[in-house]
């Protein structure tokens, strides 16, 4: 058989124990039909030879947890993602208000949550940039919201106003004043839901901006981890109609403690109608479950208390039983259950709902997700492999940056400190692992993710031998969590992962080969090439001519 493509020139990692490294790839019809000499015995006249360069092809990368549509649309507003200051925000605040006179509403995405002491943010500051029309900044997790006063007025916030349920009012010293910031969704939600929402034009193509993005750093499958019911049609317009989509993905549904068994029959609906609009491109087995928040603003939920606050275990978005009655429910329907959980008190709620629901509904292939896993109880870590549940982790988090340092460590203290992000653990004790960004939280290219799991340091080399150094897992293992690890999470391992005939060919091409570069210089490794099922996503190339004397 003739092949359409031809890879040759460089190394083929094919991430196959049976055949791991091989110096050519045959592709036909959007699948790989040949490796080494029978590839390059597939070469025709008409067939496309991507010369390698002296570089490596890989199963391309999957994203494990993301969110393409809400990370598109916080391009938009002020860039507060690089500022390194509070004064910088101000005065990027500003500077964006005074640009946009006619914009209602003032907003922005990404910043440090360390940049405020304690992680306390003053409306005042904001009020001095822009004191008449509301400001609402979120930081990089998301799970913080830093707003002015004029914010706080329109959403009804004032003295007497209680912390709501899941969330919390930060106020003033002395003083029951709302500070200006607000912790977690039920406190963030009434200020949130009165921004003007962006037109469904307008989201498209942030979600178009995103996927090209993703592309760019070789990723051809995500997990959008949150999907609100108007998400699906923003997904379905981008994939079916102008250039659609560089990337597939599985639609994660959210679902909250609030109205759930109603909510349940609406995503059952809603699965059918995705799936059958974009068959082989979007699918929606997934629903979405916040455990707890997170540990660097007191939010994640904790066996133990705090050690900077001894009253307070965090806050758990549900209680165990009725977490465990919708995890049953939503697993009975063939979902597959993604629960974000960081703190060890919301790890073991999470699994043990994840139990009551293999328990109940008896054994499938079921799959279950449980995303972060920042700290884990050592009487709880056996029990990802022993249910089957795959930790979803965030390998660029597993250093000592300064949100660690500063903000995470002061409340978990040395022992605790010393148990998170266990994925050499994991591993060893038999548990499947996907990796993946959550971006807009942090930087979106695995390659940056690959080299934290391998080195676990900073970008500056910090510290010499790593953070955890018994946590540190070799490439090849941090190249499969990101390719085949995330095919095993998205039921896809008989399509992509790994390259073997028959497989999609889903395909990055890197500058040089990663089992062979310095892990220090994994981060920067360029990405020369993505291909979906054999359609280039990115990058250029200009066919090497076969000589006349080929097949």
């Amino acid at each position: 058989m003739q092949a359409d493509i031809v890879f040759t020139e460089g190394t083929v990692r094919t991430g196959d124990a049976e055949s791991p490294v091989v110096d050519a790839l045959a592709v036909t019809g959007g699948r790989i039909i040949a490796l080494g000499p029978e590839a390059l015995a597939a070469r025709g006249r008409d067939t496309e030879v991507v010369d390698l360069r002296g570089g490596a092809l890989l199963p391309a990368f999957g994203d494990g947890h993301v969110h393409p549509v809400m990370g598109g649309l916080g391009l938009l507003g002020v860039p507060v993602r690089e500022c390194t200051s509070m004064e910088a925000i101000v005065e990027a605040v500003r500077h964006w208000a005074g640009a946009h006179p006619e914009a209602e509403w003032i907003t922005g995405d990404g910043f440090d949550a360390w940049l405020a002491p304690g992680g306390r943010f003053d409306a005042r500051l904001l009020d001095a940039a822009v004191p008449d029309r509301p400001v609402v900044l979120r930081t990089m997790d998301h799970h913080t919201a830093w707003v002015n006063t004029e914010a706080l007025r329109r959403a009804g916030f004032n003295a007497a106003t209680p912390d709501p349920d899941g969330g919390e009012i930060v106020r003033r010293e002395g003083s029951t004043e709302p500070l200006g910031t607000l912790r977690e969704f039920p406190a963030m939600l009434p200020v949130l839901d009165l921004v003007p929402q962006p037109s469904h034009e307008v989201q498209v193509e942030a979600l178009r901006e995103t996927a090209a993005r993703f592309a760019a750093s070789g990723v051809t499958w995500m997990q959008d981890a949150w999907v609100e019911p108007h998400h699906a049609d923003v997904w379905l317009t981008a994939a079916t109609s102008g250039p659609g989509l560089p990337v597939r993905a599985d639609l994660g549904y959210f679902l909250g403690p609030e109205h759930w068994r109603e909510n349940i029959l609406r995503i059952a609906a809603e699965r059918e109608r995705v799936e059958g609009a974009a068959p082989g491109l979007l699918t929606a087995h997934t629903v979405k479950f916040f455990a707890d928040g997170v540990i660097e603003s007191g939010t994640a939920a904790l066996l133990e208390p705090y050690s900077d606050c001894p009253h307070s275990h965090g806050i758990a978005n549900w209680t165990p039983a009725e977490l465990a009655k919708a995890v049953t429910a939503v697993d009975a329907l063939g979902f597959q259950p993604h629960i974000h959980a960081l703190g060890d008190g919301a790890v073991r709620v999470a699994l043990d709902a994840i139990e009551a629901a293999t328990r109940t509904n008896g054994p499938r292939d079921r799959r279950p997700v449980i995303a972060h896993a920042q700290m884990i109880d050592p009487a709880d870590l056996p029990r990802f492999a022993e249910l089957g549940v795959i930790a979803n982790l965030q390998p660029l988090w597993a250093q000592p940056d300064r949100l660690m340092t500063e903000l995470i460590l002061p409340k978990i203290g040395p022992e605790r400190g010393s148990r998170q992000y266990q994925i050499a653990a994991l591993l060893a004790s038999g548990a499947r692992i996907a990796f993946g960004s959550d971006w807009p939280v942090t930087d979106h290219e695995p390659l940056r993710g690959i080299a934290t799991a391998v080195t676990r340091q900073t970008p500056e080399g910090i510290p010499d031998g790593g953070w955890l150094p018994q946590e540190r897992i070799d490439t090849a293992t941090a190249l499969a969590a990101y390719s085949a690890g995330c095919a095993y999470q998205a039921f896809e391992e008989n399509k992509w992962g790994v390259l073997r005939p028959g497989m999609w060919a889903d395909l990055v091409h890197l500058a040089a080969d990663p089992v062979e570069t310095a892990p220090r210089e994994l981060a920067d490794l360029p990405v020369l090439g993505t291909w979906l099922a054999g359609r280039r996503t990115y990058g250029s190339h200009v066919p090497t001519p076969v000589p006349a004397a080929g097949r």
